[in-house]
């Protein structure tokens, strides 16, 4: 290399974009989270193209996605243009050594190229037949408009003109090397995207043009000394004519794009570590600017929101990659059944290229059945012969998710268990969420594309920044843009539902979108943003932000205001793979669940019983928290026994319900566990009132509310220690359960067998204590009522000294007969943090790598998970059968549940919208699919 050239090199490498540089952290800082750097003298650089590749799709981790897809589709002998992949163990050294690359790498890229030039008849850098390439990102998981892409390298002021003589189309040359310009710039340079679009708009409308494709090769050519003009004024030094110059500072900006703001938050949200780098690609271009007989475009081997089996996608005639998923443009459809349902009045790629859609036609079935999977695929069409770009897995609904997998079992290209592990547990949740109620009145304000499934109503909201703080003030809102990008990433996780009014069913928004589970309408051109003034016009309408606004992404149709939702029918495919899960998985799943209502879901969705039902819940209902309070405010036993008298007949009411919808399943219902002080009110207006409706002077309640205060309620006065202070409240609870199971067992005819939990249980002695005073009740009913029932007491184990005596307590005669683990509690008494505090530094925690990720959303199984490990071999030491489960938030946790089943629970316990999450989760543990597997 000449000095000259080492000197342009040097310059575009450390022309970092500022989000580039402002996200980096150096090594020493990242030591702790990077994998172990990769020694010099290795292989760095796998090549593809003309039928062979040196490697394959199982290289993933090695090759990044979509190396790994490029170099499977070269060996499968499909059209693929000739290009290499940089490995992710370059990105792994380039982080651990302080972002300097192995001194190997550079002879074996050069070598690589030459062979992507003897392949194409081109040389990289030749001013009479230059090689043009693509250098994209590809991480082992896609993460979609992520990190960054640069189109057309190898262009200069000498180059552009070669192209232009040996292509015959001085236009296509220029309005390649602008496009070149723009990308090279803002992703390399940091000259964003914006100043060049300023000079192309401004151009436009001094020429009178309305649209890009209206430009000549003389406009473009002048545009190009604008640019670089721009470059110039910005950057203070010209824009980089070397071609390997230019290719060194796009290698860079990959690398560098792994660790910018966005890409950081991607992983964050989708658990991707950051020790998995990204591979680099380097590609030989080809084209689908070259005219009416060139197209780019992206499709679908089935339908990602419904799961639909025929190709779908779209495509652009004359037009490169980024111009479909930008949105700069409308896209046409691939299929003419499409088009026909969209209304499209402009040709489908069926219609306009016969040849190059028969041949995708059959690309995009050889591709399914070889992998065995739904496929995501992006092609350019060069002056008619067909190029594959891309083939992945496609990122798909939840809804889709499950059809493909039970359609693919069906067609005998996958096994029944297969297609249980092909669905993530989590993302069912899609599932679960409100629809529009088709009884609603329905007052459209426009229409756009049904990008992403499922209905949201919120305020309208204009930026990502504004939408994270809404969200945090407790608001709902919907992020209306003209288009996203990567940067909005943050609004759109705190959004309810994104509209966009530009952008297609394969935009960023629709994309990312997807993946979320969040409602999406894209491309509803008929509405108008004002950024400046806060408003979105629609139908002659003008809304302001802050006003609610309800979309349907399953219909594309966005709504003024706020308007009804229904709840999910679950049937069809997911009831197909539930069963198919069901017949599998070795672990229970309940539902914690203290009302008729949430009893009621719990069946709906599968539930096998009650793990958790919290009594205190039913003392906060109007009718009764007088009575509750009466008894707070008692001064002796007698007249707590009064109280208490009252509200006996409505917790065992409470229970008949609960039994009556289980019919027979069983509920572990847990004794009463705050702290008292919590149902008496606070404040001297609450204060007031209450004494006036209880007849006392406010004195008396707000004399009682101070003696009952604690500095640190968690750890005070509560759970089985309330029972020992109180019996009479312990007493009262399991009169109520026992006659409850006597009425409901009457009633159903099935036999009623409650499990008592006492909360919050240390020791022995405490447990002692409080089962004797349920055993006398269980007896006394027995006699009053005529009636024998069977039940159980257990505990909670929530301390840590629990888990440490659990043979204590489950051993000899009188012992626990089960444990039920509440490791929300558990994890605070762990690890000494208050889940009501911990967000001021959780998030810091993990961000530097201290904690995996939040210990309160899945367990952690080192400390956490070892506590339940000990309480269970100790407790089913001295009594084999032990029935042991979880009822905290961990049991609707994929990882959480997994980890339950190889500690060998006996169930999990969680919410009634998240039984089918774990019933998943539980079924794929049992088919091997590992905890960190599904962390």
């Amino acid at each position: 290399m000449s000095k000259s050239r080492k000197t342009v090199a040097r310059k575009a490498k450390a022309a970092k974009t500022p989000a580039v540089g402002r996200a980096r952290v150096k090594a020493k800082a990242r030591a702790a989270t990077v994998r172990k750097s990769p020694k010099t003298g290795g292989k760095w650089v796998y090549s593809f193209g003309d039928g062979k590749a040196e490697g394959k799709a199982s290289m993933r981790n090695l090759l990044g996605g979509k190396g790994a897809g490029l170099a499977e589709m070269a060996g499968l002998g499909l059209p693929v243009p000739p290009g290499f992949t940089i490995t992710t163990d370059v990105c792994t050294y380039y982080y651990a050594n302080n972002e300097q690359y192995p001194k190997d790498l550079k002879p074996q890229v050069e070598k690589a190229l030459a062979q992507v030039g003897k392949l194409t008849g081109k040389v990289f850098g030749d001013e009479v037949n230059p090689l043009l390439v693509s250098v994209r990102s590809g991480a082992r998981a896609s993460m979609p408009g992520m990190m960054d892409t640069v189109l057309n390298l190898g262009l200069n002021d000498e180059t552009v003109e070669a192209v232009a003589k040996k292509s015959g189309d001085r236009r296509f040359a220029y309005d390649s090397y602008r496009r070149f310009i723009t990308m090279y710039s803002d992703v390399v340079l940091g000259v964003e995207h914006h100043h060049f679009e300023d000079l192309l708009d401004r151009h436009k409308e001094q020429q009178g043009y309305s649209l890009d494709t209206d430009l000549t090769a003389d406009d473009w050519a002048e545009l190009v000394k604008q640019y670089k003009k721009r470059v110039l004024e910005e950057k203070g030094e010209p824009f980089p004519q070397d071609p390997h110059a230019q290719l060194w500072g796009a290698i860079g900006a990959v690398f560098g794009s792994w660790m910018n703001q966005r890409a950081k938050t991607y992983r964050r949200l989708h658990n991707i570590p950051e020790s998995w780098g990204t591979a680099v690609n380097v590609q030989a271009m080809v084209f689908g600017n070259m005219g009416d007989t060139s197209a780019t475009g992206v499709a679908f081997t089935r339908n990602p929101s419904t799961g639909e089996r025929r190709l779908y996608g779209e495509f652009l005639i004359n037009a490169q990659g980024e111009d479909v998923v930008a949105g700069i443009r409308t896209p046409q459809e691939i299929t003419e059944a499409a088009r026909k349902e969209s209304g499209s009045d402009k040709p489908s790629m069926e219609t306009a290229m016969p040849k190059a859609f028969a041949e995708l036609n059959r690309i995009y079935n050889k591709l399914e059945k070889h992998y065995r999977d739904m496929q995501d695929l992006e092609f350019t069409v060069e002056q008619g012969k067909l190029w594959m770009l891309q083939t992945r897995n496609g990122k798909r609904t939840a809804k889709a998710a499950l059809r493909i997998a039970v359609e693919l079992a069906n067609e005998k290209l996958i096994t029944k268990q297969e297609a249980v592990l092909r669905v993530d547990p989590a993302s069912l949740d899609q599932l679960l969420h409100p629809t529009i109620d088709p009884k609603a009145e329905r007052k459209i304000i426009a229409t756009g594309l049904p990008a992403s499934p499922g209905a949201a109503s919120g305020e309208i909201v204009f930026s990502a920044d504004e939408a994270a703080q809404m969200k945090a003030d407790g608001k709902k809102v919907i992020l209306v843009r003209v288009e996203t990008s990567p940067e909005d990433i943050h609004g759109m996780h705190a959004a309810e539902g994104i509209l966009t009014t530009r952008g297609g069913m394969t935009s960023h928004a629709a994309v990312v979108a997807r993946g979320m589970g969040k409602p999406c309408v894209s491309g509803a051109g008929s509405l108008r943003v004002d950024y400046a003034g806060k408003t979105l016009t629609a139908s002659g309408q003008t809304f302001k932000q802050g006003d609610w606004i309800t979309i349907d992404g399953s219909t594309g149709q966005v709504l003024g205001g706020k308007v009804t939702m229904v709840e999910p029918q679950l049937s069809g495919e997911f009831g197909v793979l539930m069963g198919w899960a069901d017949a599998v998985r070795k672990l229970g799943v309940r539902a914690n669940a203290d009302t008729p209502a949430d009893a009621r879901a719990a069946v709906k969705f599968g539930a096998e019983g009650i793990g958790l039902c919290r009594t205190e819940h039913m003392f906060f209902d109007e009718e009764r928290i007088q009575a509750v309070r009466e008894m707070i405010l008692s001064d002796d036993e007698k007249a707590r026994r009064a109280a208490l008298a009252k509200i006996l007949p409505m917790q065992r009411q409470d229970f008949v319900a609960l039994f009556e919808i289980m019919k027979g399943k069983p509920v572990t219902i847990r004794l009463l566990d705050p702290p008292l002080h919590e149902f008496l009110p606070h404040g001297d207006k609450e204060i007031a009132e209450v004494a006036e409706a209880m007849g006392v002077p406010p004195r008396v309640i707000a004399d009682r509310a101070r003696e009952l205060a604690e500095f640190n309620p968690m750890l005070g006065f509560r759970g089985c220690r309330i029972a020992i202070a109180y019996p009479e409240i312990a007493e009262m609870q399991a009169r109520a359960i026992f006659e409850a199971a006597v009425e409901a067992a009457q009633k159903t005819g099935e036999p009623v067998v409650p499990e008592v939990m006492v909360p919050l249980i240390a020791t022995r002695a405490e447990f002692d204590i409080v089962k004797a005073r349920i055993d006398a009740m269980a007896e006394a009913v027995k006699k009053e009522k005529g009636a024998a029932f069977d039940y159980q007491v257990g505990t909670m184990i929530e301390l840590p000294r629990a888990s440490l005596m659990a043979a204590e307590i489950a051993g000899g005669k009188g012992g626990a007969e089960f444990f039920s683990f509440g490791t929300n509690d558990l994890t605070q008494t762990t690890f000494g943090i208050s889940r009501d505090d911990a967000a001021s530094f959780l998030g810091v925690y993990t961000q530097r790598g201290i904690l995996p990720g939040d210990p309160f959303v899945s367990i952690d199984q080192q400390g956490v998970g070892e506590l339940v490990k000990i309480g269970v071999e100790r407790g089913r030491k001295v009594r084999p059968k032990l029935k042991v489960g979880i009822c905290g938030e961990h049991g609707g946790d994929p990882a959480s549940v997994a980890f339950c089943h190889v500690t060998k629970l006996d169930y999990v316990s969680c919410s009634p919208f998240r039984v089918p999450i774990a019933r998943l989760a539980a079924a794929q543990a049992a088919l091997g699919k590992d905890a960190a597997s599904q962390a």
